[in-house]
């Protein structure tokens, strides 16, 4: 039995079997809320054959985002029944079919197409309207961001301001999965980016990094503190800025912005509530709004303007204009090192962790 595989992407004929070898996962799972490193623990179990309308997928690569972070810490607006399997992204590889899976084959490459599906995990049985089939022919890392890094960024420069070519867009956080998205859609679309992170021992190096990405300005929070760069008239006041900090860091933000400027909050790794001075609001009209890619993805699932955006993203990629954030790939087994590093209050690791389930 042939099907053509249909999707955001170009599939040749994949033979649809359907068989169910014995196969034993390797898993992370939390049986209650608290810090990551002390709850999350390790276990292996077989997996079951999946059922007439599930898939059994191969995870090859997921990722470990901050949202992750917080669900296994119970702060996180949507939680998942205990015990659970953490993670949100990643790419697998279907293994087996259900007899009524009508739009998934061996061998298709696959992602989540619904909010906690637990990917930090080797295998897995899933409803196939649970798994979306992607391309097959750009980078596991890069297409594995393109769902939440990728799409925040994506949606925060087109939903909120008409940008046009030359207009200048602000973020702190600039090293961040998400804001090095931004730096790069930026360039790609003609933006001005000035990009603010905080200083530490290879200031130069993280600088020139994002130089690289296509940054046009790169500041640490004191250096933005003091710049001159929008008053001497070099660069324009920016209409949007994007805020992943919170705190005094989005305090200055709001004051570089242009009059009717708008700032879009989506995260607060300094865990430091969002600071308005009145007088932004009084005599500059400054709009301060909020962005959660979960809340756009629900309402968006089925949309044109979703398949729209994830296709460009993976041409994008496809193209190699489109780089995947600073990262690592790590084993399922070193899952204390990486969950310890990624809570670290310091917040300096730079880089985006993922689990690499070929290692």
């Amino acid at each position: 039995m042939f099907k053509v595989g249909v999707g955001l992407g170009n599939f040749t004929n994949i033979p649809c079997r359907f068989y169910s070898p014995s196969v034993k996962a390797k898993k992370l799972v939390f049986h209650e809320f608290g810090d990551p490193p002390k709850v999350v623990k390790f276990e292996e179990e077989v997996v079951p054959e999946p059922k007439p309308d599930e898939v059994l997928i191969e995870m090859l690569v997921a990722s470990i985002n901050p949202a992750d972070i917080n669900i296994v810490q119970g702060v996180y607006p949507i939680k998942p029944r205990l015990p659970g399997v953490p993670g949100n992204e990643g790419v697998g590889k279907v293994l087996s079919v259900g007899r009524n899976v009508k739009s998934l084959c061996v061998g298709d490459r696959v992602m989540p197409n619904t909010e906690n599906l637990g990917t930090w995990r080797s295998h897995g049985v899933f409803k196939e309207t649970s798994l979306m089939k992607v391309r097959d022919d750009i980078p596991l890392v890069e297409q594995s961001a393109t769902h939440s890094n990728g799409a925040t960024a994506y949606r925060m420069l087109k939903d909120f301001v008409a940008l046009k070519e030359g207009d200048v867009v602000l973020q702190n956080g600039a090293n961040s999965a998400a804001g090095q998205h931004v730096v790069q859609l930026c360039h790609i679309w003609g933006y001005k980016s000035v990009n603010i992170v905080r200083d530490r021992p290879n200031i130069a190096e993280l600088k020139s990094y994002l130089t690289g990405l296509g940054a046009t300005h790169v500041l640490t929070e004191e250096e933005f503190r003091k710049t001159e760069l929008f008053k001497s008239g070099d660069v324009p006041q920016p209409k949007l800025a994007l805020n992943c900090v919170g705190g005094k860091s989005s305090t200055e933000l709001i004051r570089k912005l242009a009059p009717k400027g708008i700032m879009v909050t989506y995260g607060g790794m300094s865990r430091e509530p969002v600071i308005v001075p009145t007088a932004m609001f009084i005599f500059k009209d400054i709009e301060a709004r909020g962005f959660w890619i979960t809340r756009w993805t629900n309402e968006n699932r089925d949309s044109e303007e979703r398949k729209t955006m994830l296709c460009e993203l993976m041409d994008l990629i496809k193209e190699n204009k489109l780089v995947a954030p600073t990262h690592k790939l790590v084993p399922i087994s070193e899952y204390t090192e990486v969950l310890s590093d990624t809570v670290n209050p310091k917040g300096l690791r730079g880089m985006k962790y993922l689990f690499d389930f070929r290692l």
